[in-house]
């Protein structure tokens, strides 16, 4: 077992975990769907990565996933998530001890700004009742998941709501909200309010996100959570992705701002990204010379956003969207989004998915001790980081580990 090569030097990397907990995730809505497929997750070394859900814990950093729910998925590219499926998946991500985010679409496909389309089924309740539709509806998904032991901890009423949601059938937008116009934000605000009811009722606990995305508009946002701010919810959730919202310090202006209009409002990133590989035209921004469209280059935002953002007390974390995005020997996801966190070229792990976990103070350092062959010695018992006795040291992964009360990279 012992390497007996080129090591002159033990990188010995300490671990310094900030007393105020900040989350680090993403939203790993996929990782289902490609297990089906088999597709190969290879680690630094090449080795497949056999539990991705325990390698962002235990590698990344991670604390918390997120889970989007559609209500009667129309089965296109990434809009598989009905209940079954976000049962099974939040269970697993909360038997592994990560805390959950529950993102509720409201729509059969993708809710965003540019749609949020009232579910089929929904479209002949009149809209006078479509509040007590969404409570009801809201309710019975949060009892199904808490009695299977899969209870959210944060929860999403609606994503990327900057226009308001439940426009109308698909295709249309008769409710659509702008900042600016009085128009449908009463609506609005009794959907929400009757969503919040029902995770109030059956998940107490739980923290209610807001979720919006004009991170580049600060008048607009402001509007807009003036509007929201007799709700009852308690953290204004954001998206931030450079190509769309500007740079770095366009999002902390904002951040600042929202923090000092609504200080008893905790503030999350709840979606970022960028791109390891072609940049798109279309994108309102250009910043590959500052961040390049690869796998680099997305460390290098993420290591940048990290530094922009870790001592704002009030941020209370970031969420990457699709992290497990790895078109590798597959097509699982089409069209390719360029957002992964895996080469798409290999498989292999990105150095930037590592990125994330400084937020939540941990460091690495790098110490010299000469004279060593191997940081592993044999005779001596091993240690994952967590305390777990390593039973047998065949084929030892490359990560952190503790012998002779001192931490050790294999």
């Amino acid at each position: 077992m012992a390497r007996k090569s080129i090591l002159s030097v033990l990188l010995v990397v300490s671990l310094v975990v900030s007393g105020q907990e900040k989350y680090v995730g993403g939203d790993i809505s996929m990782v289902p769907s490609y297990e089906k497929a088999n597709v190969q997750y290879l680690d630094r070394s090449g080795k497949r990565i056999s539990n991705l859900i325990e390698y962002f814990r235990d590698e990344a950093g991670f604390n918390i996933a997120r889970v989007r729910l559609f209500v009667n998925p129309t089965k296109e590219t990434g809009v598989v998530q009905d209940l079954d499926y976000v049962v099974g998946l939040s269970k697993r991500i909360k038997d592994a001890g990560l805390s959950l985010m529950l993102d509720f679409h409201y729509s059969d496909t993708w809710a965003d700004p540019k749609a949020q389309w009232i579910p089929a089924v929904w479209t002949s309740v009149a809209d006078a009742a479509l509040p007590d539709t969404l409570y009801a509806y809201t309710k019975r998904v949060l009892e199904r998941m808490t009695s299977a032991g899969a209870t959210p901890d944060f929860i999403q009423t609606g994503n990327e709501i900057s226009y308001g949601m439940l426009w109308g059938a698909n295709g249309t937008r008769t409710y659509y909200c702008y900042y600016d116009n009085d128009n449908n934000w009463e609506r609005l605000k009794k959907l929400l309010s009757e969503a919040g009811k029902a995770c109030r009722e059956i998940c107490p606990e739980a923290k209610i996100i807001i979720h919006t995305e004009r991170t580049n508009n600060l008048e607009g946002t402001k509007k807009i959570y003036n509007r929201l701010s007799s709700l009852d919810y308690d953290i204004i959730g954001l998206s931030y992705y450079p190509e769309w919202h500007d740079n770095i310090s366009k999002l902390t202006s904002t951040l600042g701002n929202l923090h000092s209009l609504f200080p008893f409002k905790d503030i999350m990133l709840v979606e970022t990204g960028y791109y390891n590989n072609w940049y798109p035209e279309s994108a309102t921004y250009d910043f590959t010379d500052k961040w390049p469209a690869s796998p680099d280059g997305q460390k290098k935002f993420l290591d940048d956003l990290v530094k922009a953002t870790e001592n704002m007390d009030y941020m209370k974390g970031i969420l990457y969207w699709f992290p497990e995005e790895n078109p590798y020997k597959n097509n699982v996801y089409e069209p390719w989004y360029n957002h992964g966190l895996f080469n798409p070229n290999t498989g292999k792990v990105s150095e930037a998915l590592f990125s994330l976990q400084a937020l939540r103070g941990i460091t690495t350092g790098v110490e010299q001790l000469p004279g060593w062959e191997s940081p592993v010695q044999t005779g001596s018992p091993i240690y994952t980081i967590d305390g777990r006795l390593v039973t047998s040291t065949d084929n030892l992964p490359c990560g952190i580990y503790i012998q002779n009360g001192k931490k050790i990279v294999r």
